[in-house]
């Protein structure tokens, strides 16, 4: 009889080895790991490991990449590449850079459809990238599926098919991607919706409505969804209408939702700030943070169909962000407001652990900030970089950097070091 030569250690060992296994795995990817969505991995806007650069000048530069063009996307990364997207030659472009900082490639799509915001343009969405490739969208209406090599696999025109976007602003919504397919919505005044499109051909695989009768510009939505479990199905959260609302991914039927949000019936509220998810507590800013009506909201995501207001956990309206989006980190949220007051909330009950703020100006923060491993990263719109030491009282500034041009997209983690993306560059910074 053959003997195996598999060692059969003892249940409590092999679990040790399993854990210990698990632990070293974390603290090596954490901090060299993918970030390949504007929020990262997750969705929570964070990462708890790395030892990053709390000085970001001339003397922690590593590399700066000329762009071709003024767009205010946040780069992703997979892998060993970089990627953003900027207008070419008066064309939607993106472009893979290496961890280096040297250009892979680029490529072009159709016309491109400038920003009418001074802190906006046609590339405000970032990129959505898995192992199957790299999706965009742009203001254009283009959305299109790239692969690795820098080919274009497919293309459409989501404003020739479905018509150009009411929304006030310039569209602000990137696409994420689910196990088959790629996702997009469309909120505004007019037909809204939730699409998937298939990520092999970008054939259409559901498209459902998302209405809602809401106060003038309320319906107007800037935010990305996020692909949740829910229930042990993919799903797919959207904040937007004065709606949360959770989706099907692969049918896309509405499963979930909950209003309530503007009893008062106020208008000009958009949504702008996308949510993060804390045990399985939506964290909604809402109102007009930055005309002094803030509102923000903690939402339980329990129960199915059309929820009472009662999952409203709690709600504040002295507290909140009009465009930065808050951040999760260590089981506790983080908000840079529009003016540059830091806010550390438990998201179970919404209250304040403790505020501070950062340095005043006539700018205002349109970037949703970064914390890496403690280290709080908040760009302001006149390219000013403040880099904080969080710990469980409040924050200690360390450094104000200045990038000497416009800052909208989000700082981003990479291998220890920080991207920041800037209206004519992007730069990459790591410790001395």
């Amino acid at each position: 009889m053959r003997r195996s030569n598999r060692i059969h250690w003892p249940l409590v060992v092999q679990r040790r080895l399993v854990w210990t296994l698990v632990c070293i795995t974390l603290s090596i990817s954490t901090a060299t790991a993918d970030w390949p969505n504007w929020r990262g991995t997750d969705g929570s806007g964070s990462v708890s490991t790395g030892s990053f650069p709390k000085v970001l000048n001339e003397s922690t530069l590593s590399w700066a990449f000329p762009l071709p063009g003024k767009g205010c996307s946040t780069p992703v990364i997979f892998r060993d590449q970089i990627y953003i997207t900027a207008p070419e030659n008066g064309l939607d472009g993106l472009t893979a850079i290496s961890k280096d900082g040297t250009k892979k490639w680029s490529v072009t799509f159709g016309q491109e459809n400038p920003g009418k915001h001074r802190n906006g343009s046609g590339s405000n969405p970032s990129a959505s990238v898995d192992s199957s490739g790299i999706y965009v969208y742009y203001k254009s209406g283009t959305l299109a599926a790239v692969n690795f090599d820098g080919s274009v696999r497919w293309q459409t025109n989501l404003v020739e098919r479905y018509g150009s976007d009411t929304l006030f602003w310039d569209h602000g919504t990137s696409p994420v991607v689910t196990q088959a397919n790629v996702i997009m919505t469309r909120m505004h005044q007019g037909e809204s919706w939730i699409a998937a499109f298939n990520k092999k051909d970008g054939a259409l695989a559901w498209k459902t409505a998302r209405n809602y009768d809401t106060p003038t510009e309320c319906d107007h939505g800037y935010t990305t969804p996020l692909v949740i479990d829910f229930n042990s199905k993919e799903s797919i959260l959207t904040w937007g209408g004065e709606h949360l609302t959770i989706h099907d991914a692969t049918e896309g039927t509405l499963v979930w939702s909950c209003g309530g949000f503007n009893p008062a019936k106020n208008k000009l509220w958009p949504a702008i700030a996308t949510p993060v998810i804390v045990d399985n507590t939506a964290i909604i800013c809402f109102g007009r943070n930055d005309r002094g009506i803030p509102k923000m909201f903690g939402v339980s995501l329990s129960g199915s169909g059309d929820v009472p207001v009662s999952n409203h956990q709690w709600t504040r309206d002295d507290v909140s962000s009009f465009v930065p989006s808050p951040i999760s980190y260590e089981g506790q949220i983080y908000l840079v407001r529009d003016r540059g007051e830091v806010e550390c909330l438990t998201p179970a009950d919404g209250q304040t652990r403790w505020n501070a703020a950062l340095p005043k100006s006539r700018s205002n923060f349109y970037a949703t900030p970064l914390i890496a491993n403690g280290v709080l990263y908040a760009a302001r719109e006149d390219g000013m970089v403040f880099v904080s030491t969080l710990n469980k009282d409040g924050m200690t500034l360390e450094s104000e950097n200045n990038m000497e041009q416009s800052v909208i997209g989000s700082p981003v983690p990479m291998d220890e070091k920080i991207l920041i993306r800037g209206e004519r560059e992007l730069r990459c910074y790591s410790k001395p």
